[in-house]
């Protein structure tokens, strides 16, 4: 979810609720959560779950709905609105409506690298594309050394 007009702050109090719990018990956890941003998570939850129902009735993928939960929640910093309120003496005091980027990722209990994903950013956060990056070359840690 992009653009989400909510400090990042308070998505991350309703994502640490949810994170690592079964779909079914996020579900639950969500509707009965007094924050206003818990009503998008709950959209962003029932997104992804609708997109596993997808993979495992039209691509064929062997996903189990039910085995499905939480792996991954995080809120981002979008892009800042600034804005200007009047003050005293015909000044004006600036402040910044923040905006969120909500990503949610599910996995299936048992399967390591299977994950179902409702983010913006697609595939880089998955385990694999993180194993297919080289491993960033060694320097050395004597600068000294090198530079007499």
């Amino acid at each position: 979810m992009r653009y989400l007009r909510v400090s990042p702050q308070k998505a991350r109090l309703v994502l640490e609720l949810i994170k690592g719990k079964r779909v079914e018990e996020a579900r639950n956890t969500l509707a009965f959560t007094k924050k206003g941003v818990a009503a998008h998570v709950g959209k962003l939850l029932q997104s992804a779950l609708d997109n596993a129902n997808f993979l495992s009735a039209e691509k064929n993928l062997d996903v189990e709905i039910d085995n499905l939960y939480v792996k991954s929640a995080i809120a981002n910093d979008g892009p800042r609105m600034k804005r200007i309120r009047p003050a005293p003496q015909g000044r004006a005091y600036r402040y910044q409506r923040r905006i969120a980027h909500i990503e949610l990722i599910l996995a299936e209990r048992g399967k390591p690298s299977e994950a179902v994903s409702a983010s913006p950013s697609g595939s880089a956060s998955t385990p694999a594309a993180a194993r297919r990056r080289a491993p960033a070359a060694k320097t050395s840690g004597n600068k000294k050394a090198l530079a007499k």
